[in-house]
């Protein structure tokens, strides 16, 4: 496969007779890892859900496990060239995980934090048919996505999309999240939009009602 993962697996007595699991695929945010969402799976849908979490390719610091999705190197901010070169990267990560693991492609979420959660939106909005729902936590609609997805298909209206943002967020501030809300309201997708008295994190109640949608979707 063609990047570093973890994956929590249900218990087996909980398992649905050893066969293909509702699955959420995560993506981790700026400075994280792979490991970095997998402790939420206990806690979602009651920990009936196999979480897979790909890890970005590029260390920030040398000796730490901190990543980055882009590649940035000459000092600049991602391209737009390079934010598609990552999402075929992980389109094709998804595909060959569904394929190794016993991943139920008719029950599959994609969830993103942050800089994962960009990447979320565009997996799900370019690609719509292969997944039940996107989970954008704490992030923004990219550009690149809103251009497009400036129209919707059926794919698209079955498509259950679940926003969570703090108020209080410095790193991606309140406004970026309402936006993306709009954006995608304005082309006449219904996502589900929370707010919360917290920062740039998953906060208690955050991760409550995020488990309360991925059970309601996928179990």
């Amino acid at each position: 496969m063609n990047l570093t993962h973890t994956v929590w697996s249900p218990p087996k007595s909980s398992q649905h007779e050893k066969g293909l699991l509702p699955t959420v695929f995560a993506l981790h945010g700026h400075g994280a890892n792979s490991q970095d969402l997998l402790g939420l799976a206990p806690y979602l849908a009651s920990g009936q859900i196999l979480l897979i979490c790909p890890e970005a390719e590029f260390q920030i610091q040398q000796g730490l496990p901190s990543y980055t999705w882009f590649n940035t190197e000459d000092g600049n901010r991602r391209t737009s060239e390079e934010f598609t070169r990552v999402t075929k990267l992980l389109s094709e990560f998804i595909t060959d995980a569904t394929n190794q693991y016993n991943v139920d492609p008719k029950r599959t979420i994609v969830l993103g934090f942050s800089q994962g959660g960009g990447l979320a939106y565009e997996l799900g909005l370019s690609t719509p048919e292969r997944f039940q729902g996107v989970a954008a936590l704490s992030t923004s609609l990219p550009e690149e996505t809103a251009i497009s997805t400036s129209t919707i298909n059926e794919h698209h209206e079955r498509l259950s999309i679940f926003i969570q943002h703090g108020v209080l967020d410095e790193i991606v501030t309140i406004d970026r999240g309402r936006n993306a809300r709009d954006q995608l309201e304005k082309i006449g997708l219904k996502p589900k939009y929370y707010e919360y008295q917290m920062q740039h994190q998953i906060s208690a109640e955050s991760l409550t009602e995020l488990s309360t949608w991925i059970n309601g979707i996928l179990i």
